[in-house]
């Protein structure tokens, strides 16, 4: 990873505007925010999209979709947003603060259990007594909204045991083996595939998950916000998303 660039919050992201490079030269940063399951997907495009262009640091800020669009529909200086739902980039686009929302890719969940899988998850219907302790999405976040439709798909009931703000948290869960089963995207699961053991969800298709990627409008480098869009939705973009597990759009 490019040593200078780091995950924000929303109060270091209104930081950043002031801040000029150590000889006093103005030092150029575009900011994007990405849904927390884009981490490793949107950190290898940022690695391309400065290689690309000399001189330009790309600053990236992981977190639940809905917090990110809170966050630029609060004025946050955010150049580029990708969120893990139509609906979450529907209250960026409402407030006037999107230009152009497109499509770039989908996912669906699995479950992550363990290494080993000592508590001898099968599938879906193992979340549903309290013998499995599992760690699950907020539902107001996308992961969350999609393990609810899921469920509702399925006919089965999980007793989870914390809801998690981001899919992230739900896997850091698992990793540390606080839980017995999470339910994450199948990037996550491929990101993480030694340190968790995955137990596909055969039915997840009935619940995907759409990402949208658009240029904010008070955007301070809106030529590099069209450039980054234009590499996550072009051909180097789109093989890094089907390498870490994405679907196409």
């Amino acid at each position: 990873m490019t040593a200078g660039r780091v995950a924000v919050a929303a109060a270091a992201l209104l930081a950043l505007a002031g801040c000029g490079s150590p000889s006093g030269t103005e030092a150029v940063t575009l900011n994007v925010s990405a849904a927390s399951s884009l981490t490793e997907a949107f950190t290898r495009i940022a690695d391309e999209f400065e290689a690309d262009h000399p001189g330009i640091s790309v600053a990236l800020n992981f977190a639940g979709s809905s917090a990110l669009a809170e966050q630029v529909n609060a004025g946050a200086p955010v150049d580029v947003l990708a969120t893990a739902s139509s609906e979450t980039m529907t209250t960026v686009s409402d407030a006037g603060n999107a230009v152009d929302p497109r499509p770039f890719a989908t996912n669906v969940l699995t479950i992550v259990v363990p290494s080993g899988n000592p508590a001898g998850v099968s599938g879906l219907a193992d979340l549903s007594g309290s013998d499995v302790r599992t760690a699950i999405c907020a539902p107001e976040v996308p992961c969350g909204a999609a393990t609810a439709a899921l469920l509702a798909a399925t006919g089965e009931s999980v007793d989870a045991v914390t809801l998690d703000p981001d899919v992230k948290s739900v896997l850091a869960r698992v990793v540390a083996d606080e839980v017995d089963a999470g339910i994450v995207y199948v990037t996550d699961a491929r990101a993480t595939v030694d340190k968790v053991d995955e137990v596909p969800i055969p039915e997840a298709g009935t619940a995907p998950t759409d990402y949208l990627v658009t240029r904010v409008i008070d955007s301070g480098s809106p030529d590099l916000a069209d450039d980054f869009i234009a590499l996550v939705t072009g051909p180097t973009g789109q093989q890094v998303l089907r390498d870490a597990g994405f679907g196409p759009s």
